[in-house]
């Protein structure tokens, strides 16, 4: 079976496109990074590397130093799709960011947003 090809597109190519969402929205780069590194467990240098590395969707979360755990609480419709019923891993570390990246568009308060 071959691999999405999503996986191989690099981070840093999509990230201008969750910046521009959130901005859009009267949102923040600054609440994109958040969000990122909540979930990934990067420090902003570390982030800011891996964009200029250009490092593809699958290395940029195989590589992550720390899934945040409270992670599997995002639930909801992602592209059609519930994102607690998402299989492969991979896609679902994915979709978790666009979930979160579409909450911050939609408005949703930042500590509900990272489930505090």
């Amino acid at each position: 079976m071959t691999e999405h090809r999503i996986y191989s597109m690099s981070f840093a190519s999509v990230y201008p496109h969750y910046v521009a969402k959130a901005e859009k929205k009267g949102r923040t780069k600054a609440e994109v990074d958040e969000i990122i590194r909540w979930l990934t467990g990067y420090t902003q240098k570390r982030l800011d590397a891996q964009l200029g590395k250009k490092t593809s969707l699958k290395d940029f979360f195989d590589q992550a130093p720390q899934l945040n755990p409270s992670r599997n609480w995002i639930t909801g419709v992602i592209c059609g799709v519930r994102v607690e019923d998402i299989e492969d891993p991979l896609m679902k570390e994915i979709r978790y960011l666009d979930k979160l990246i579409d909450e911050l568009a939609r408005g949703k308060a930042m500590e509900k947003i990272l489930r505090k």
